[in-house]
C-alpha cells in the first residue's frame, strides 16, 4: 500500500533524513520508532507532502506521490492524526468532524455516528468548541477527524502523547479497534511496550535512516535493540 525507498529531507541547510524506507500493507499496524530527533516526525512530514524531499520516492497505491501538495496526498487516500492535534479551536467538535469529511475512500464509511459510537464522549461534546476540550478529547477529535475522510492509511504522530494513563488507555483501546477491523494504520508513540502489544512490524530510524525492521516478537526477542536505539 504504502511504499517509501530512501527517503531524504532538509530543513533549510540541517539534512535531518539520509535515506528512510519502509512498506506497509493492506490493513497492516506499522510503528516508526527511535530516540527524539531521530527524524520521525519528518518521515511523516515528508511523505504527507508538508516537507519536499530532496531524494527518495513516495508511492501509494503504486502511484508516486513523491513531493505532492498536502492535499494531493490526503485524495490519494492517507489520513494524518498530527502531533499537537490541530483541531480547529473555533470550531465545535461536529465542525471539525465536518470539516474533513469525504467518502471517497475506506472500507468502511466513516460518518458522524459511527465516530460518535467510537468516541462517546464526542457525541457528549459535539457543541463544545474545540478550544474547550481537554487535552484527551482533542486527541480523540483529531483522531475522528482523519477518519472523516475514510482513509485507506491512517498516519498518527505521537498518538498518546502528554495524556493521563486513563485516557491513554482510552485511546490505545479505540485504535485496536480499528486495526481488528484491518485499518492500515502507521504510528509514532514514545510507549514502545504498548506499540509492540498493538502493531505488526517496527522500523527503527537512527539519526535520520531506518537501520532495522521486524515484528513485535522479533522486537521483544533481541533486548539489545531497545538500548542500542530506543533508550535515551
Amino acid at each position: 500500500m504504502l511504499s517509501v525507498r530512501d527517503l531524504q529531507a532538509s530543513y533549510g541547510a540541517a539534512k535531518v533524513l539520509f535515506g528512510v524506507s519502509l512498506d506497509i500493507q493492506a490493513g497492516e499496524v506499522v510503528t516508526l520508532l527511535g530516540r527524539n530527533g531521530m527524524g520521525k516526525t519528518t518521515t511523516i512530514r515528508a511523505i504527507m507532502g508538508l516537507l519536499r524531499p530532496q531524494g527518495g520516492t513516495v508511492a501509494f497505491d503504486g502511484i508516486p506521490l513523491t513531493g505532492r501538495e498536502p492535499y494531493r496526498v490526503a485524495q490519494a487516500g492517507i489520513g494524518l492524526v498530527p502531533e499537537g492535534r490541530q483541531i480547529f479551536p473555533t470550531l465545535n467538535v461536529e465542525e471539525n468532524l465536518i470539516a474533513t469529511a469525504s467518502a471517497r475512500h475506506g472500507t468502511r464509511r466513516w460518518d458522524l455516528d459511527a465516530v460518535y459510537d467510537l468516541f462517546p464522549r464526542l457525541r457528549e461534546r459535539r457543541g463544545n468548541l474545540g478550544s474547550q476540550l481537554s487535552g484527551g478529547e482533542q486527541q480523540m477529535l483529531a483522531i475522528g477527524r482523519a477518519l472523516m475522510t475514510n482513509p485507506k492509511l491512517m498516519i498518527l504522530d505521537e498518538a498518546t502523547e502528554g495524556l493521563a494513563p486513563l485516557i491513554r488507555a482510552e485511546i490505545w483501546d479505540c485504535l485496536k479497534k480499528l486495526r481488528d477491523e484491518r485499518q492500515s494504520i502507521l504510528v509514532i508513540d514514545k510507549n514502545v511496550d504498548a506499540l509492540a502489544r498493538f502493531a505488526d512490524r517496527h522500523v527503527i530510524i537512527e539519526k535520520g535512516r531506518s537501520v532495522w525492521t521486524g515484528t513485535s516478537a522479533e522486537l521483544a526477542a533481541d533486548a539489545s535493540l531497545k538500548d542500542r536505539y530506543l533508550h535515551v
